[in-house]
């Protein structure tokens, strides 16, 4: 028998890999990767996760190697090179775990037709189209669509890795990692990922390591000052470890904290839920009236973009967070929150500019959730509170003892007191090197209510 194809996508990983385990049911596996820049198009991977996936990509190559296998690397369109692969191995089976991405599913049907493509479950805790209501219909709204979930709970058991990989007989040509230059070089802006640990094992022992904390988790996951969340998304994104193998992990646990992270995970599924139903939900507001949405345009909205990206707005939280994602890949839940709505409703600027600035500079970068939290922030989504709701920097610092968050990312205002840091959004806070803000939060929350009445009609 010819070996099948197994085609990795975002599930790299050999533990809880069902797609894996039916490749090697039939026999010899060749494990294949494709860098594809040209199927996603202006969705293609963006820097930081490609720093990710070279040291993901690493891992999994070492891991597959230890069980006799190893992972072959292309780069182009994946159905051109999975039909290329076919051509030189003799190979008329592809197994592949189900992805939901537009381009992925572009990319499956345009494979040859006399090339069989096997799709299984493996991603997510259950097949977004299997979440029904009682007449069979789609949720677009969280919470029934999570209750809904719930009655799917707990999901199957996971999968252990295999002990070994059956080899073909001979392997195609792979490209070597190296020459995909996916790490950055001059400069390298990538210093400060140190402390992130890619790949399954690394995905693994995080989620040990703070599974002992979840207890704390509801109480504590909004302080940024003392984080408490598991930072496993990017883990999670590139497949490093399944939902379901996370779900079991926590076991039984009914406590506050479990139950919050169960619903956190719910959260993220909901997105690839929403992207499911509406693959241009990365580019289109879900509620039509934001089509004719007065958002901020030209030279001066631009300058104010630049000022957001470098984390120079004049509003210490909004700064903290951009920062500390430029420098680490990686910003705190709460205060994405924030600094979406910033953008958003404080100046005023379309929610996609800053919804595809995260796709280039988070690790944990994934299209669904991405849509989904900015147009939940902005309120343009299907599941969305009202634009009037304008979030107020300034509360959210006091609420949320943000104070020594800022002072961590934002040297400037380290010598000031809490009441000082937390005076300073929307006003001068007159620290040597620091910026005024580029607007006063009461013009600001004016300017936005205004456009909104407008587009009220």
């Amino acid at each position: 028998m010819t070996a099948s194809l197994l085609w990795l996508r975002q599930d790299l990983r050999v533990h809880d890999h069902p797609a894996l385990l039916a490749a090697i049911a039939g026999g010899a596996v060749i494990p294949v990767f494709i860098l594809d820049d040209e199927t996603p198009g202006t969705w293609k991977i963006g820097a930081a996760q490609r720093w990710w996936l070279h040291h993901s990509l690493t891992a999994l190559g070492a891991s597959l190697k230890k069980r006799g296998s190893k992972l072959i690397l292309r780069r182009g369109a994946a159905h051109t090179e999975l039909a290329r692969i076919a051509r030189e191995t003799g190979s008329r089976r592809i197994h592949a775990t189900h992805a939901y991405e537009p381009w992925w599913k572009h990319s499956e049907e345009r494979l040859p037709t006399d090339i069989a493509l096997v799709l299984h479950d493996g991603n997510y805790l259950a097949a977004p189209d299997s979440i029904v209501n009682g007449q069979g219909a789609r949720y677009r709204v969280f919470t029934p669509w999570y209750r809904r979930l719930l009655d799917h709970m707990p999901p199957t058991l996971p999968q252990a890795a295999p002990d070994a990989v059956p080899a073909p007989a001979s392997w195609p040509r792979s490209d070597d990692l190296a020459d995909w230059d996916l790490l950055p070089t001059r400069p390298n802006w990538a210093a400060g990922f140190g402390a992130w640990c890619p790949g399954e094992k690394g995905a693994w022992r995080a989620a040990r390591d703070w599974l002992d904390a979840i207890g704390d988790y509801k109480a504590r996951r909004d302080y940024p000052a003392q984080p408490a969340t598991s930072r496993l998304s990017p883990h999670l994104h590139f497949g490093e470890i399944s939902p379901r193998a996370l779900w079991h992990a926590i076991g039984e646990r009914d406590d506050a904290g479990a139950e919050s992270y169960r619903s956190e995970l719910g959260w993220r599924e909901h997105g690839i839920n929403l992207v499911d139903q509406m693959p241009d939900y990365a580019d289109r507001n879900g509620r039509e009236l934001f089509d004719r949405f007065a958002w901020r345009t030209g030279a001066d909205a631009d300058r104010d973009f630049a000022a957001w990206t470098r984390g120079r707005t004049g509003y210490p939280v909004v700064d903290a967070g951009m920062r500390e994602l430029w420098q680490t890949g990686w910003m705190h839940n709460r205060v994405r929150m924030v600094t979406a709505s910033f953008l958003v409703k404080h100046l005023l600027i379309d929610w996609r500019r800053g919804e595809r600035w995260f796709w280039d500079t988070l690790l944990d970068a994934d299209l669904g959730s991405n849509a989904m939290n900015w147009q939940y922030v902005a309120g343009t989504g299907v599941d969305a509170p009202v634009f009037s709701r304008i979030m107020s920097p300034l509360l959210q610092c006091e609420r949320f003892a943000m104070a020594d968050y800022v002072r961590a990312h934002v040297p400037e205002l380290a010598h000031l007191s809490d009441a000082e840091i937390a005076a300073s959004h929307g006003r001068d806070s007159g620290a040597p090197g620091y910026p005024e803000p580029l607007i006063g939060h009461e013009a600001a929350r004016a300017r936005a209510l205004a456009a909104w009445e407008a587009a009220r009609g």
